[in-house]
C-alpha cells in the first residue's frame, strides 16, 4: 500500500513502517524459521514494488507464490488482520505476473549459452575441484582462440572430444590438457543431462529486458521462477541466480541514485549461495551485491537465518524483515544474539528476547530511512497480500503464460552453428584423412612385403640352381667316373679273359 507521499507501507506496530522507495535498491533481507510468515512477506514486497512500477523477479521454490497473480478472494483471517490492523483503502488485487522455468514446463523456457554462463559458474555446477576447473578455463580459452562458439551441452562435449584428440598439439601454448580431468568433465556433463539440465543451455537465450516490463495499467511485472524441480540440484538454482545478477550488472547502464530501483531480485534460500562456495566465487558474489545498487537493482535475500548470509553481504543489506527464529539449542541462541546485533538498537525492545516471541506475521522491522540511516527496529505485524495466498490451478496458470507478451519468443529452439558442427566437420575430416593414411600405410607395407617375397623367391631359385647345378656336375663326373672305370676294368679283364 503507497501512501500519498509514495512511501510504501509494509508493517504497523505502534507507528506506520514504510520502506521509501529511493532507498529500496539499498538491498534487504527476509528471515526466519520456517512456518513464521517470511514467504508472505516476500509476496507483500513484490505486490508494493509492482503497484510502484517496479517490476520484480522471484523464485517460486515452494510452488504457492503463483497466487500472485490473481486477487484474494474472501478470507476470514485477512478481513480479521485488516481490521486488526486498522487498514482503510485496502482492497484484493491481483499484480501482473510473467512465468519462467528452466524446464520449460511451468513456464516459458529460460535459457542461457555456456559461453554466457562461462567456465566459473559452470566448474561450479559441476562441482569441480581446482584442477578440473583449469582444464575449463583452458576448453573456453582454446574455444574462444578458435572462433569456436560455445551454446549448449553438445558443444562442450564436442569441444572435449576435440581437444582430447589433439591434446598433445594444445599442450606447449595452453598448458597441459589431463585426460583425467577431460574425463571428468565429460562424466558431469553426463549427469547434467540425465537431469535435464541441458534445456538450460541454448538459444534463443533470455533478453534481461524482458524482465523489466510493466503492464498497460503501469504496474511491474512480477516474474516467477517456476523452481520446485530445479530445487532438486541447489547448486544449479543458486549458480543460475548468481548468474542472472551477474548478468544484469554486467549489462545495465549506471543509473546512480534512482527514485525506486528499475528492478527487485528476491533470492529465496539464499544459504545455498553460499554453501561451500569458493573463495573466487564469494568474492564475486560480494562485488555484484555492492555494486549492482548503482545499477538501480535492489537484491533481497530469504533465509531462515541472518548468518547464512557472509559477513561482506550482510552488511550492505539495509532493509530488514526478521521474523521469528526458534531457540532449541546452543546453535539456535548463537544465531539469535547474531541476528539480533545486526538491528539498531531500540530502548523499548529487547531484540535477542523478542525474536524468539514472534507469531506468525510478526517480525522485527528496520528500513532505511531517507538519509539511508537504519531505522530503530520495531516489533511489528506485517501487512496482508491483496493477491491470493497460494497457488493458481494449472489451467489458470496456462491461460495466463499464453496470454503474456513474451509468449512464442522463447518456445522454439534454434540450433545455429556453432563448436559442435565445426568440430564435427574437422573431426571427420581428420577421421577420413587418419583412415586414407591408414591405407596408405597398408598398402605401402604389402608392398614391401610383395617385394621382401619376390627377393626371396629369386635368392632361394638361384640357390636351387646353384645346387642342382652343382648336384648335376657331380652327377656327371661320377658317371663319367664310372663309365671309364668300367671300361678300364672291362678292358683289362677283357685282355685278361682274351688272353
Amino acid at each position: 500500500m503507497i501512501d500519498a507521499s509514495g512511501n510504501c507501507l509494509i508493517a504497523k506496530s505502534e507507528k506506520e513502517l514504510f520502506l521509501i522507495p529511493r532507498m529500496a535498491n539499498r538491498h534487504g533481507l527476509i528471515a526466519g524459521a520456517t512456518g513464521t510468515g517470511k514467504t508472505i512477506s516476500l509476496q507483500v514486497l513484490a505486490e508494493t514494488f509492482s503497484a510502484m512500477g517496479v517490476p520484480t523477479f522471484l523464485a517460486d521454490v515452494k510452488g504457492d507464490l503463483s497466487g500472485i497473480g490473481k486477487a484474494g478472494a474472501a478470507n476470514p483471517k485477512i478481513a480479521e488482520r485488516v481490521k486488526e490492523m486498522k487498514l482503510t483503502g485496502y482492497t484484493p488485487q491481483a499484480c501482473p505476473v510473467c512465468f519462467w522455468d528452466l524446464y520449460g514446463e511451468k513456464g516459458h523456457p529460460l535459457r542461457t549459452t555456456l559461453s554466457e554462463m562461462g567456465p566459473l559458474l559452470l566448474s561450479r555446477i559441476l562441482n569441480l575441484n581446482e584442477v578440473q576447473s583449469g582444464v575449463m578455463n583452458l576448453l573456453f580459452r582454446i574455444a574462444d582462440d578458435n572462433g569456436l562458439l560455445l551454446l549448449d551441452l553438445k558443444d562442450l562435449r564436442k569441444m572435449l572430444e576435440y581437444a582430447g584428440e589433439n591434446r598433445n598439439a594444445f599442450t606447449s601454448e595452453y598448458g597441459n590438457l589431463s585426460p583425467a580431468s577431460i574425463g571428468t568433465i565429460q562424466r558431469g556433463l553426463l549427469v547434467m543431462e540425465e537431469r535435464g539440465v541441458e534445456k538450460f543451455f541454448g538459444e534463443p537465450a533470455v533478453n534481461l529486458m524482458d524482465f523489466m516490463q510493466t503492464d498497460s495499467q503501469g504496474k511491474g511485472i512480477v516474474n516467477i521462477l517456476a523452481a520446485e524441480k530445479l530445487m532438486q540440484s541447489p547448486v544449479l538454482y543458486s549458480t543460475f541466480l548468481l548468474w542472472l545478477l551477474s548478468e544484469l550488472f554486467e549489462q545495465l547502464p549506471e543509473t546512480g541514485d534512482p527514485e525506486k530501483p528499475k528492478l527487485v531480485f528476491f533470492f529465496d534460500e539464499a544459504h545455498l549461495l553460499f554453501n561451500e562456495a569458493p573463495k573466487v566465487l564469494l568474492e564475486k558474489i560480494e562485488q555484484v551485491v555492492r555494486l549492482i545498487r548503482s545499477k538501480g537493482v535492489g537484491v533481497y535475500f530469504c533465509t531462515q537465518n541472518p548468518l547464512d548470509v557472509a559477513d561482506n553481504v550482510l552488511a550492505q543489506l539495509g532493509n530488514r524483515i526478521q521474523h521469528a527464529i526458534r531457540a532449541y539449542t546452543p546453535k539456535d541462541l548463537k544465531a539469535v544474539k547474531a541476528a539480533s546485533e545486526t538491528f539498531r538498537t531500540n530502548p523499548a525492545v529487547n531484540v535477542e528476547e523478542t525474536i524468539t516471541q514472534l507469531g506468525v506475521g510478526e517480525a522485527l522491522v528496520s528500513f532505511l530511512d531517507e538519509k539511508g540511516v537504519p531505522s530503530m527496529v520495531e516489533r511489528a505485524k506485517v501487512l496482508p497480500p491483496q493477491s491470493q495466498i497460494g497457488a493458481l490451478t494449472d489451467e489458470e496458470r496456462k491461460r495466463i503464460i499464453q496470454q503474456s507478451a513474451v509468449f512464442g519468443a522463447y518456445e522454439k529452439t534454434v540450433d545455429r552453428e556453432s563448436a559442435f558442427e565445426i568440430l564435427y566437420k574437422r573431426l571427420e575430416e581428420q577421421k577420413t584423412k587418419n583412415q586414407q593414411q591408414e591405407l596408405e600405410d597398408q598398402r605401402m607395407k604389402e608392398e614391401q612385403r610383395e617385394a621382401r617375397s619376390r627377393r626371396s623367391k629369386k635368392s632361394a631359385g638361384g640357390k636351387i640352381l646353384e645346387d642342382l647345378t652343382k648336384y648335376a656336375g657331380r652327377s656327371v663326373t661320377r658317371q663319367i667316373g664310372t663309365t671309364i672305370g668300367r671300361q678300364i676294368v672291362r678292358g683289362i679283364l677283357g685282355s685278361l679273359l682274351k688272353k
